[in-house]
């Protein structure tokens, strides 16, 4: 009974994309659960972005049959003026067709944040991204409130999803790698459980 568990992300200094692959390794802690991590490319002001389906390095860029097919969703992006960036709202926005079938309700989601600042509007960001997953029916995963790096943490981190607070190295803490991982694991056994619980 294996699940896939989509990643999709957005990360332009690599404070995001570090968190994904920490929820990566979560995932795939589970025994029969695969991470699948996909990314969004950059847009433009002034004109539509039109961008081949494999950029130069990291992780492809999504579509939606990514999120078609997938058991489980963990969505990220760094804090935009306490909001989820515009290529990941861009994509989301192209959304619409699986929202009318219905395809994404009663799979689990969480989301996770990074910000260059302790006050750059990590819960807000998480908000924001947590509303049109809400739209689309999906569970959504909080971060268990007995968690210790939850709180313990002096960095990122937060009830409603893993943050980071990026610093000039860039590197996450412990704390932080700690709760991405969690999450990963959360969506992991929780897609399975739904999944072994449709089969009965």
């Amino acid at each position: 009974m294996s699940v896939n568990i989509l990643i999709l992300y957005y990360s332009r200094d690599g404070g995001t994309r570090k968190m994904a692959m920490h929820i990566a390794r979560g995932v795939e802690s589970v025994a029969e659960a695969s991470a699948v991590l996909r990314t969004t490319p950059e847009i433009s002001p002034v004109c539509e972005q039109i961008a081949d389906t494999i950029p130069e390095d990291g992780a492809l860029y999504a579509s939606l049959a990514d999120l078609e097919q997938c058991d489980g969703l963990a969505l990220g992006s760094p804090t935009h003026f306490g909001n989820m960036a515009a290529p990941l709202k861009y994509f989301i926005d192209t959304t619409g067709p699986l929202w009318l079938s219905g395809r994404l309700s009663g799979k689990p989601a969480g989301v996770f944040t990074s910000s260059g600042s302790m006050h750059g509007g990590h819960e807000t960001t998480l908000l924001s991204m947590m509303l049109p997953l809400m739209h689309h029916g999906m569970l959504l995963l909080s971060m268990p409130s007995n968690e210790i790096a939850l709180r313990e943490t002096v960095s990122g981190g937060t009830p409603y999803g893993p943050s980071h607070r990026a610093e000039a190295d860039n590197e996450l803490t412990e704390h932080e790698k700690r709760l991405c991982w969690l999450l990963g694991e959360r969506l992991a056994l929780t897609a399975k459980a739904l999944r072994a619980a449709a089969l009965t």
